[in-house]
């Protein structure tokens, strides 16, 4: 199961809040669980201001009640909950900042590492380069060299070939002039390869 992390939170708490409106039960604990420390505390200390409300002055119908203030325990969830989202929603830029900084230190510490074990180890620079940028292929992560890799794991396998299966039956059920076209089309987009890897020799 994948690590959850600031990019997950707005939308939990959107499925939380939803949760509340509807009138579903939610436990303490899945309420808090959410929320950092300082939203808690704002949402106790909201309660206990309904709770010292309601002890001054009683209320006997709903009107008189909204009269006075008060609020539901649900209501005051619900708009620590509202609190939230926004908050979440505002540093949600912050955290994908904060991941892609953390996902290039930690390719930058790999590739480091690793061609310094391979130079001193006694490997050429070519290789140790090589080394590096397949041990970030392995950790899922982008090469140096920005080189792609095609199959990183069974799963990406298994969706080419599907991709590889539907074409095939697109191209059967094709009529003889849009089979000429597309093959006219395939030939062109050779062209421009080779095209593009003499200029690059």
């Amino acid at each position: 199961m994948p690590k959850l992390d600031g990019t997950h939170l707005p939308q939990r708490l959107r499925e939380r809040l939803a949760d509340l409106r509807a009138g579903k039960e939610v436990a303490a604990r899945d309420i808090k669980a959410l929320l950092n420390d300082e939203q808690i505390a704002a949402m106790d200390a909201a309660w206990r201001e309904q709770q010292e409300l309601r002890k001054g002055k009683r209320a006997r119908t709903k009107e008189e009640e909204q009269a006075l203030g008060w609020k539901s325990k649900r209501e005051i969830h619900i708009e620590a909950y509202k609190q939230a989202v926004t908050a979440a929603d505002d540093g949600l830029l912050q955290e994908l900042d904060r991941l892609q900084m953390e996902a290039t230190k930690r390719q930058m510490r790999i590739y480091m590492d690793t061609m310094a074990e391979a130079l001193t180890a006694g490997k050429d620079k070519t290789t140790a380069e090589n080394l590096a940028n397949n041990a970030l292929t392995r950790a899922g992560l982008r090469r140096m060299d920005s080189q792609q890799v095609l199959y990183r794991s069974k799963r990406d396998r298994e969706i080419r070939e599907m991709e590889q299966q539907i074409q095939q039956k697109a191209r059967n059920e094709m009529t003889p002039d849009e089979l000429e076209q597309l093959e006219i089309w395939e030939e062109h987009e050779k062209a421009i390869r080779r095209k593009v890897r003499k200029l690059d020799t």
